[in-house]
């Protein structure tokens, strides 16, 4: 059996800690590193695929909201806090790899392209606060118009 110095295992249990830190939950957007591997398309797909599980979320959770069994009171729950998650991402798709890393300050329509995704943000964050069915309108509206602004053209995704 080996043994291990109190200073290794200490080494050892932080180096474990890390590990399971940075590899718990959802996969990152994209890396922070130079690396110039993009995939633009596919985070405007994921943040509608994000609107439409949250304008589903608010349909559910307006359906169970008089509802006073511990069954349903459950599934609202769940249903609150799967909305939160996927606003969340959308949020995170938006400050982590759009404006850290592909919105480039000087370049052309910078200014349009920041006022949209902070709209996302704002839109994302007002379907957390509420369960109005406008507020995931609002989201998707947001997002598309983000894509118009981004990319300098109509979207074509799915989603």
């Amino acid at each position: 059996m080996m043994k291990f110095s109190p200073t290794k295992l200490i080494a050892y249990g932080a180096l474990l800690l890390t590990v399971v830190c940075l590899t718990n939950g959802r996969a990152l957007a994209h890396c922070e590193v130079p690396c110039g591997v993009f995939a633009d398309q596919r985070r405007f797909e994921e943040m509608l695929e994000d609107h439409k599980t949250i304008a589903k979320a608010i349909d559910q959770i307006r359906a169970l909201a008089g509802k006073t069994d511990a069954k349903s009171a459950n599934q609202l729950a769940r249903w609150v806090a799967t909305k939160e998650s996927h606003a969340k991402n959308t949020q995170y798709i938006i400050a982590q790899y759009f404006m850290a890393q592909r919105i480039k300050v000087g370049t052309e329509g910078y200014e349009k392209k920041l006022k949209a995704a902070h709209a996302v943000m704002v839109a994302a964050m007002k379907c957390k606060q509420d369960a109005d069915p406008a507020t995931a309108v609002t989201l998707r509206k947001s997002i598309l118009d983000f894509y118009r602004a981004y990319e300098g053209k109509e979207p074509h995704l799915h989603g």
